[in-house]
């Protein structure tokens, strides 16, 4: 065998060996690609992002954290409550309203009012009508006496001019007066005779009885009365 032979022979087996080299190379790459190793990584990020016993023991604190949550509704709960008893105070002054508006006085009667009739000094031909409350609570008169002389069948007419801007309220010991014209100055008027009794009714349905000066009284047409006023004064100037 010739050099040249020789030669020829081991560079075809170095050719064929790297040949396997290279096809063994490929062979591993694809098998490395291949490979669960994905899998195993997944299964190593699990273990990592589960959760450790300290973990769990800040969940069981988040837990605690909740039910004071519960606790704080509770308060608010109570603070509701507070603006109850508020409404309630409310009330309570409405009350006192309620008890003002009483205090008001109310209304004279005969049984606390006593009533007495004499003759005006002047203008002749008058009658001045004192009424004093005799009672322990202040009270207000009507708006004048429906005063009755004998047996009249109807009430004296009231002098408007002498109308007060209201009426006139009596505490207790205190009196109000009226003026009643018995009859013309100068006798002109009709119907004239003499009366001997004076009844005075009031709203309540009581009736103050007066006594006339000197038993009786000479009255006519022309008879009228004012209205109930603060002063004495105030009730002869009609």
């Amino acid at each position: 065998m010739s050099a040249r032979t020789t030669r020829t022979r081991l560079f075809a087996a170095a050719t064929v060996a790297l040949a396997a080299l290279s096809l063994t190379a490929c062979e591993g790459d694809g098998l490395n690609t291949g490979s669960p190793k994905p899998a195993s990584s997944s299964a190593s990020a699990d273990e990592s992002t589960g959760p450790s016993d300290d973990a769990k023991d800040d969940t069981g604190s988040a837990g605690s954290s909740g039910s004071a949550g519960k606790d704080d509704a509770s308060g608010s709960g109570t603070g509701s409550g507070s603006g109850k008893n508020t409404g309630g105070d409310k009330d309570s002054n409405s009350g006192s309203g309620s008890d003002s508006d009483s205090d008001l006085p109310g209304k004279c009667s005969a049984s606390d009012v006593r009533i007495t009739a004499k003759n005006a000094p002047r203008p002749i031909n008058h009658l001045l009508l004192t009424a004093t409350n005799t009672g322990s609570k202040t009270c207000t008169l009507p708006q004048y006496p429906a005063a009755r002389f004998g047996e009249a069948q109807s009430v004296p007419p009231v002098a408007e001019s002498s109308k007060p801007q209201s009426l006139t309220t009596l505490a207790s010991g205190e009196s109000g007066y009226a003026g009643v014209r018995l009859s013309s100055g100068d006798g002109s008027a009709e119907g004239g005779h003499e009366v001997s009794t004076l009844t005075i009714p009031f709203e309540d349905g009581s009736i103050a009885r007066a006594e006339l000066p000197s038993g009786s009284v000479h009255v006519d047409n022309d008879l009228t009365v004012t209205y109930w006023q603060t002063s004495a004064a105030n009730a002869l100037e009609y």
